[in-house]
């Protein structure tokens, strides 16, 4: 099954027998606004023109619980996290499209939510909302209620002791850019650098400067580059959980599976006893 749509794809889809289900989940990160700007508002952007028949889920409420000890995004309560899903018409049995502004991250993070707690058929839309040369709609829907109960697997998931051992053991990427990765600059988080032994890899290199993923061959080849092979164990972290679940997109486009830390580095660097690295090599 593949992991991401094309838009022409999603277009045949969408008038065949079976349509997906559809979900919005545009959202941006939220960090310091300049004096007087606005804080993005996703529903405003969703209620303005999406998908006909999206539904719009909320990041920060619904993909996530609130903020703390265990980092920006957290995991979701399981149980509001599956009646999240069933309002939005989620089933078992049928196929679901998630899509966003563009950027991808925040549909990579509701794919991963899915896909982890056992949804077997969950894809992005490639390029996301820019790729999409339909008409838009700003119907809102009502869909039936689904029938999607989350059953977490117990592989796909790091907490910050695995992630540390994995990256002395196996793979472990660092998505984030690579001013955050080397500690130059860190405007978010307590600290800046990276788990020692975590690999520089910023997931904005998997795309093209469209916002779709290079092609499968190509993201192979870089991610093989970095050290990752297709039986070995590879995790990805980055800031909160939501570019990491990008990067473990590009990664299953390329078929090489990954777990994801969702706790990422906002959690890591909140504990002042974690180690620290800082600069270019993992260390």
């Amino acid at each position: 099954m593949n992991a991401i749509i094309s838009a022409s794809e999603l277009v045949d889809e969408l008038a065949g027998a079976h349509p997906p289900v559809l979900l919005d989940v545009r959202w941006q990160l939220s960090t310091v606004k300049a004096a007087g700007a606005p804080p993005f508002d996703g529903r405003a952007e969703y209620e303005a023109g999406h998908l006909p028949g999206a539904v719009y889920v909320d990041l920060d409420r619904e993909l996530a619980s609130a903020p703390g000890a265990n980092g920006r995004h957290p995991l979701p309560d399981m149980a509001e996290f599956g009646a999240a899903m069933r309002r939005a018409g989620v089933s078992q049995g049928r196929p679901v499209v998630v899509y966003d502004g563009g950027q991808g991250w925040a549909a990579a993070r509701a794919w991963w939510l899915l896909s982890w707690t056992g949804h077997p058929n969950v894809r992005v839309l490639d390029g996301g909302l820019t790729a999409w040369e339909a008409p838009l709609s700003t119907e809102v829907p009502t869909p039936a209620e689904g029938d999607f109960t989350p059953a977490p697997g117990a592989a796909g998931l790091l907490d910050a002791d695995r992630a540390a051992a994995l990256a002395r053991s196996g793979v472990l990427f660092d998505a984030r850019a690579g001013e955050r990765y080397r500690g130059e600059v860190e405007p978010i988080d307590r600290v800046g650098g990276h788990i020692p032994g975590a690999v520089s890899a910023p997931t904005t290199a998997n795309v093209a400067a469209d916002g779709r993923f290079l092609p499968a061959e190509e993201l192979r080849a870089r991610f093989t580059s970095l050290g990752a092979t297709e039986d070995g164990a590879v995790g990805v972290y980055c800031g909160s959980g939501v570019s990491g679940a990008h990067e473990v997109l590009a990664l299953a486009v390329a078929g090489i599976p990954a777990a994801l830390y969702v706790g990422s580095w906002s959690e890591w660097s909140s504990d002042p006893d974690r180690p620290v690295a800082v600069g270019p090599e993992p260390q």
